[in-house]
């Protein structure tokens, strides 16, 4: 389920330090960006802040306002690239997609007019830009970006995982092969052919397994029909 952008306050040392992460449960921080403001959904620039990245999540919070903060999931971000173009926006920047429960059901121009409002609905926010004051820092940020992002792979959902059934394991297929008597199946595995790769994961199939049906029984079937035709005709010339 995707949260969206949130509010994020926590922070430690009586709320002017590094933000409060849940350590009990493995979150660890892995970057830390100053001065850097962020553009959320239609919004200007805000005014800078700092970036905190974590195993788990993307946390900016004001220089200013110790009471401003926002936070997002690496869960919820869609996309995330690094925006050069000026026609596209005016600074450098990581530009991310953000996904949220209200996307498909509220309409673009209800979005804007939120965006724009003094009261900001962070449910809608779609979008959201960290604009660093140092450029040269853009492919640093887009790197630990991408290796916190492979640690948080999308959930398989239980319909998922059914809808791919046709991924076998080599006991499944020993299985098959015991119901049929007629049939014989060979299978090697091959541990340097994987299928899929799901940020290091590999907990959906460990490999891929070679079939081979043994032809040996259509050469019986062959022999034994001319072996049937060669009686047939001694017994005619009798």
């Amino acid at each position: 389920m995707a949260v969206g952008l949130r509010h994020f306050t926590a922070r430690a040392g009586n709320g002017s330090g590094e933000p409060i992460l849940d350590t009990d449960n493995g979150e660890e921080l892995v970057h830390v960006q100053p001065s850097v403001s962020v553009a959320v959904g239609n919004r200007g620039p805000e005014s800078p802040g700092t970036l905190y990245i974590t195993t788990r999540q993307v946390i900016w919070l004001s220089e200013l306002d110790r009471e401003k903060g926002y936070a997002v999931d690496f869960l919820s971000l869609s996309l995330h690239a690094v925006s050069r173009d000026p026609e596209a926006y005016p600074s450098p920047c990581i530009y991310t997609q953000i996904e949220t429960e209200a996307y498909e059901v509220e309409d673009e121009s209800e979005d804007s007019d939120s965006e724009c409002s003094e009261v900001l609905d962070l449910s809608k926010i779609r979008e959201m830009r960290f604009i660093p004051s140092d450029a040269n820092q853009l492919d640093t940020l887009f790197q630990v970006f991408c290796e916190c992002a492979e640690l948080n792979p999308e959930p398989i959902e239980e319909g998922e995982e059914e809808g791919h059934n046709w991924i076998f394991s080599a006991d499944q297929l020993e299985d098959e092969a015991g119901a049929g008597d007629d049939v014989e199946w060979h299978f090697s595995q091959n541990p340097t052919n994987t299928i899929g790769h799901s940020n290091g994961h590999h907990d959906l199939a460990s490999s891929v397994l070679e079939l081979q049906i043994n032809d040996q029984r259509f050469e019986d079937a062959e022999e034994m029909e001319q072996d049937s035709d060669t009686g047939h005709h001694h017994q005619s010339q009798q």
